[in-house]
């Protein structure tokens, strides 16, 4: 399972860290939060940044996600994007990270893919003519992540594919999710 990092700008990455507590019922474990204060040192905050990955990263690696591209806490995070097994993506939210969470049994590569297509399809425009998704809720990323393993399962995926689609191989659901 791959270990999280939030770098951001204060409070936001121990804001999206308690969100996620939140929706699971408890924060999940190997998942981390390093507030980028205005007046850090970033020498500093890179040595943190380090120490975090080594705690945090499990045998399929890290994903280290950061707030706003070019700024002090995703210049910090870029630092850790040479270290093997870590990978860094810029313009964190939090259906980003709930993806993100979700799929972190798969490979490191496979996880950096759907906290992507989570990002961008948590963005929506909503108005008066906006219709309510079909089942008047999406379906939850974690579900999306189990009907992919059944598939993958399905289809003769490996043993480790297999155990993806349940909570004891690492699989989380919202609190209150079937």
């Amino acid at each position: 399972m791959a270990g999280i990092l939030i770098i951001a700008h204060a409070p936001l990455a121990t804001a999206l860290r308690e969100c996620i507590a939140h929706i699971y019922g408890g924060c999940p474990a190997r998942i981390g939060a390093l507030d980028v204060l205005p007046d850090s040192d970033p020498v500093e905050v890179v040595a943190q940044a380090t120490a975090e990955i080594e705690r945090l990263r499990e045998d399929n690696g890290a994903l280290v996600l950061t707030d706003m591209f070019g700024a002090t806490p995703s210049n910090i995070a870029a630092r850790l994007a040479t270290v093997p097994q870590v990978r860094v993506l810029a313009g964190v939210n939090l259906p980003m990270l709930v993806r993100a969470v979700c799929y972190r049994t798969t490979s490191l590569d496979m996880l950096v893919e759907k906290a992507l297509a989570g990002a961008s399809k948590g963005i929506q425009a909503i108005g008066p003519g906006t219709p309510a998704p079909e089942y008047g809720c999406s379906p939850t990323p974690c579900a999306e992540a189990a009907a992919d393993a059944a598939e993958q399962a399905a289809a003769g995926a490996t043993d480790n594919v297999k155990a993806a689609s349940g909570l004891s191989a690492g699989v989380l659901k919202p609190a209150g999710a079937t």
